[in-house]
């Protein structure tokens, strides 16, 4: 069974909301939302996106301004540059590829289980009694010598 795949080519401009059925590659311009909810998107070497992205799998190539949300993965291959926010499951950032933002790395199927809260730094380092303070002198305090 052959797969659809829609190209946008490089000479191609979309503002405002675009949605698909069918796995798409991007090489044009892009601004808005891109809703690709069950299939790939991929942003070619030319493409140039600044939009929220959600999809079941994202492979970036070009450039892209905006989160990207992923139900499967987001790959950003070398050359290929991000910035804004990644929330998928799988996240693949290979050498030569920029990104700038935060990454979120939800579990499939449901709610993100609750991380454990990290022990404070302080609490990590073995605790020396401090010395009484004098007036006029500075405090110090030596954490984890």
């Amino acid at each position: 069974m052959e797969k659809d795949i829609v190209n946008i080519g490089k000479s191609v401009v979309i503002k405002g909301e675009l949605n698909g059925s069918e796995d798409l590659t991007i090489e044009g311009h892009v601004e808005g939302t891109i809703q690709l909810r069950d299939h790939v998107l991929t942003i070619g070497p030319n493409g140039k996106i600044k939009a929220q992205v959600f999809a079941k799998s994202v492979i970036v190539l070009g450039e892209v301004h905006g989160n990207v949300t992923a139900s499967d993965k987001v790959d950003i291959r070398d050359n290929g540059s991000v910035e804004g926010d990644l929330i998928s499951p799988r996240i693949a950032i290979a050498e030569g590829a920029h990104f700038k933002g935060s990454v979120d790395m939800q579990r499939k199927g449901g709610a993100p289980q609750a991380a454990k809260p990290a022990a404070p730094a302080q609490a990590a380092a073995p605790q020396q009694p401090a010395a009484p303070a004098q007036p006029g002198a500075p405090q110090t305090q030596r954490v984890g010598v």
